[in-house]
Formats: structure tokens, C-alpha cells, sequence
């Protein structure tokens, strides 16, 4: 006999955290970790495009394993004692930014703002920086109400411009041409 996926336990407006504690799923953490998970689904979209290569989807698998994490530490009582949870630290913090200081120097320096688009594969990058900044903003509001991990908004910090500079990196590789703003 299968398992149902459906528990009806939602259906209230309520859902619980990791530990019990029902909130409602407009509550910030839920929102918080709501978009985390959609962050993470739109990776999966550009990891799995035809025109990323394994090197580089190994870099966005590696991304996706770290927002569960931290979507896991958002879905948490802020006093659960169960067990211990996987954490966000300066190590991961830094390999962004070993990644994005490397792919930096292979580009041209910036001499406008650049317009999403040119290439598939650069708009989903585009749109995986600002799903980024807003979960950056909707953690940031919770933190305001709730101790959270320390390193969860410099990691997504760093997230959103790891994904500008793909952007940048994967448009180049494509021989996708850069659109500038061109203001009136």
C-alpha cells in the first residue's frame, strides 16, 4: 500500500516546524523557507539546461545541497534540541567567493549596467540572483524577530552575486552578447 502524500494537516492555514511548534504558513519562516526551496527548484532548472556544462553543474548541485541545509535550519523551532542540524559556515561562505573572484578576472570589466537576457542560460542565472535577493530579504526580515544561524544571509549575500557573475561567466562561454542599459 502507498503513502498518501497529503496529511489534510494544512488545510487549517497552520503547518509544523521542525520540533512541533505550529506556525502559520504565512509566517515569516515559512515564507523564509519557501523561498529557499523555490531558489533551489530554479537551479535546478539551470543545472539541468543542455548548455551548462558538468563542471559548472556540479558547482549548482553543490549550491542546492547548502540551500537544503539552510532550508532545513529555517524550517526549525529556534529551540530544537532533537538532534543536530547540518550548518552553514565561513567555509562555505568562502568557496563563493573563491568562484566568483575566479570567474571575475576571466571577464571584462563592467562599463554599464547589463539587461537580463542574450542567452537562455543567462536569464536563468538572472533569475536565480533575484530569487536569491529576495530570499535574502525575507531571511533578513526573520532575523529581525528570531536568532538565526549567523551565516545564512552572508552565504546568500554572496549566492546572489555568485549567480551575477555566472551570468556574466556562462555568457561569454555561450558567445551570448551582453545587453547594456541603455538609459533615455
Amino acid at each position: 500500500m502507498s503513502t498518501k502524500i497529503y496529511t489534510k494537516t494544512g488545510d487549517g492555514g497552520k503547518t509544523s516546524l521542525l520540533g512541533g511548534k505550529k506556525v502559520a504558513k504565512s509566517h515569516l519562516r515559512i515564507e523564509s523557507y519557501g523561498n529557499v526551496d523555490e531558489l533551489n527548484s530554479f537551479i535546478g532548472l539551470l543545472k539541468d539546461h543542455k548548455n551548462v556544462e558538468s563542471r559548472v553543474a556540479n558547482q549548482f548541485y553543490w549550491v542546492q545541497e547548502h540551500l537544503f541545509t539552510i532550508g532545513s535550519l529555517l524550517a526549525t523551532e529556534s529551540d530544537f534540541k532533537g538532534f543536530e542540524l547540518p550548518k552553514i559556515s565561513e567555509v562555505e561562505i568562502s568557496q563563493l567567493e573563491v568562484w566568483i573572484d575566479k570567474y571575475t578576472t576571466e571577464l571584462p570589466p563592467l562599463k554599464n549596467f547589463i539587461l537580463p537576457g542574450g542567452h537562455e542560460v543567462v536569464s536563468l542565472c538572472h533569475i536565480c540572483r533575484t530569487v536569491c535577493r529576495r530570499t535574502e530579504r525575507s531571511v533578513e526580515a526573520l532575523a529581525q524577530e528570531e536568532a538565526l544561524d549567523s551565516h545564512i544571509i552572508p552565504f546568500l549575500n554572496r549566492l546572489s552575486d555568485y549567480f551575477f557573475i555566472m551570468s556574466r561567466k556562462l555568457g561569454k562561454d555561450l558567445n551570448a552578447p551582453e545587453i547594456p542599459w541603455k538609459p533615455n
